[in-house]
């Protein structure tokens, strides 16, 4: 079985390797990652980056000393897209592996057991997806209190229903093939048959699906410190400074567009990257291209 599975685990790096697009995607988030861990020695000016006025230069066009140009209070932002790498990331991470580890459990449980306890998982899942999650995020954010945390907690609040939806489905095709039959015949507890056998089975699609879903959760943070129930300043969020530099636009067009050009690059590459991650890791969409067995 290990062997089994280290062969597989060297075909989708092989073909990850060869998929062009993958690895420009890849390039993309590792270098965002990059930036995130090596901030405070990679800024210009990393005093700035983190929220530090400097007055006497303000709105510098982009120059050699300052390649993004400078923002209303003087700051570098080349300093505070680099230090809002930190808090983007940290956003998307937390809110996917929240939601994975809320709604997971539950949809495998009820896809396995089914009945009523199906029957109360799926019900309780309805009435949080009959609410669109942006909407519901701004309404729990509101009543919590603007800010970062509970911007991030709102969202992962609202992200769970879908991998339940998931999770699910893969326990109810799962739960039926022979090894599964052979564990119950064995004696085997239901949770254990869960937790150690179909799990394990459902993580292909729960896998891109969270790599995708880190697009997502960036947009939507992003989102929520532009309307000021997010990140609030002097925080370096891209979205905050978008919304902060949206009123200077037509004089100082680099303020907003920068951060905007940096949100949209780690959304296109996680996007991407699911994507290819996914007719990679899918048997049933994967591309042999030119590998044999």
């Amino acid at each position: 079985m290990k062997k089994i599975i280290s062969g597989e685990n060297e075909i989708t790096l092989r073909l990850l390797a060869k998929d062009k697009l993958a690895l420009f995607s890849l390039a993309i988030i590792v270098l965002f990652i990059l930036m995130a861990i090596f901030a405070p020695y990679i800024a210009p000016y990393p005093e700035e980056g983190e929220g530090k006025p400097v007055p006497e230069q303000r709105f510098i066009p982009p120059s050699i000393e300052h390649p993004f140009g400078t923002d209303y209070l003087g700051r570098d932002i080349l300093s505070r897209i680099i230090f809002g790498a930190r808090i983007s990331l940290s956003v998307g991470i937390f809110v996917v592996i929240c939601a994975i580890f809320i709604g997971t459990p539950l949809g495998l449980i009820a896809g396995y057991y089914g009945g009523k306890v199906d029957e109360i998982l799926m019900r309780a899942t309805d009435v949080f997806l009959s609410f669109p999650s942006l909407l519901f995020a701004i309404a729990l954010v509101a009543s919590l209190g603007p800010g970062l945390f509970n911007a991030m907690l709102s969202l992962a609040i609202t992200w769970w229903p879908w991998y339940t939806r998931l999770a699910r489905a893969q326990a109810v095709s799962i739960k039926e093939q022979p090894f599964i039959l052979a564990s119950k015949a064995m004696g085997v507890s239901g949770i254990r048959i869960v937790f150690k056998h179909i799990l394990p089975n459902s993580l292909t699609p729960i896998i891109v699906q969270g790599t995708m879903d880190m697009s997502s959760a960036i947009l939507a943070e992003a989102g929520l410190s532009f309307i000021g129930l997010g990140a609030q300043a002097p925080s370096p969020e891209w979205g905050l400074m978008v919304s902060t530099g949206r009123i200077y636009l037509l004089n100082y067009w680099w303020f907003p567009v920068f951060p905007g050009l940096a949100i949209f690059l780690i959304a296109l590459a996680f996007n991407l990257f699911g994507d290819c991650l996914r007719d990679i890791l899918d048997p049933k969409t994967r591309k042999f291209r030119g590998i044999t067995f």
